[in-house]
């Protein structure tokens, strides 16, 4: 498992010394993992480890703290999916008030290669960083110049559209629940991971239980019922079901959650972590004139998600 550094303070020696990309990864999407498998390449050849320079929280949440949810991967998925993709270790500081106080040249000094010791930088041509976004590309290549380290600039890595890949059109298509135009982006599908908390019982009594889990600071779906597969921690199994993602109109909770019932499941999973991949929006969310006329449609959109999820692969 590719090794996680939250504190690089002091990191340990055989992560020094490192071919490492920098940048959020959001999602880590095609484009993030070239520049991945570009570090992971570059190592390879200098007998190196590879790296991941991101930041924990996203700067985005730490400067806009009551802005609206927006992550596609928080640290853990991130984490896994940089394993996939080769990358020995990855650094994730916390980004913080002193962390966002950092000039470019402090980043590129006290950071990159003091805490870090990088031998090697891997950046795309936009890529800014430090106090204001005050560094660039430029600023780099003069460490690189002086032999500080190593660099290498990639171009963008453009999609089927000829556009580069983006987070921020990721999210786009989640917000429309458009999952296969996400998943094009991503090169996987789209998928949440929380822990499963107590809910109020109501599915239960109904006859549909249901593993609930906050929404968090993941992407807004559309409220409504979707056919989801989920992968619960401890197993390897993916089990098909029907997720009503919300506030419920008939009940109206404050905060919006994802409310999934496992086909053919009813064990306590409470305090473990799942993961839920929505493959289709079925519906709007809506209220009924009573319970009776809700199992009724409950017992419709689990039907509708069966016919998904037969037809979907893995």
């Amino acid at each position: 498992m590719t090794g996680l550094h939250n504190n690089i303070e002091n990191i340990p020696p055989e992560a020094r010394g490192a071919v490492a990309t920098i940048g959020n990864f959001d999602g880590v999407h095609l484009g993030h993992a070239a520049l991945v498998k570009k570090a992971v390449q570059l190592a390879k050849e200098a007998n190196a480890p590879s790296a991941v320079l991101t930041f924990e929280p996203h700067p985005r949440e730490f400067f806009q703290p009551e802005g609206e949810p927006f992550r596609l991967t928080l640290l853990p998925m991130k984490q896994r999916i940089l394993a996939t993709l080769g990358a020995d270790h990855v650094f994730a500081p916390a980004f913080d008030a002193a962390f966002a106080q950092l000039t470019a040249d402090e980043f590129v000094r006290d950071v990159l290669v003091k805490k870090l010791g990088l031998r090697h930088v891997v950046v795309g041509p936009d890529f800014a960083f430090g106090k204001g976004r005050s560094g660039s590309v430029q600023t780099l290549q003069n460490a690189a110049d002086e032999g500080i380290f190593g660099l290498s600039v990639m171009e963008p890595v453009l999609c089927a559209g000829m556009e580069p890949y983006s987070s921020t059109r990721s999210r786009a298509h989640l917000k429309e629940a458009k999952f296969e135009e996400a998943a094009s982006l991503l090169g996987r599908d789209w998928e949440i991971e929380m822990p499963v908390v107590h809910g109020d019982k109501r599915g239960r009594e109904l006859g549909f239980p249901t593993a609930n889990q906050q929404a968090g600071r993941y992407a807004r779906l559309p409220y409504g019922i979707y056919a989801v597969r989920v992968l619960i921690e401890g197993e390897n199994e993916w089990r098909g079901g029907v997720a009503n993602f919300g506030i419920r109109p008939m009940f109206r909770i404050e905060q919006p959650i994802f409310e999934t019932y496992i086909f053919g499941f009813d064990r306590e999973i409470y305090g473990k972590n799942m993961r839920v991949k929505p493959l289709q929006y079925l519906r709007a969310e809506q209220a009924f004139e009573g319970l009776e006329a809700l199992k009724m449609q409950i017992e419709r959109d689990c039907h509708a998600a069966v016919s998904v999820l037969k037809s979907s692969s893995l």
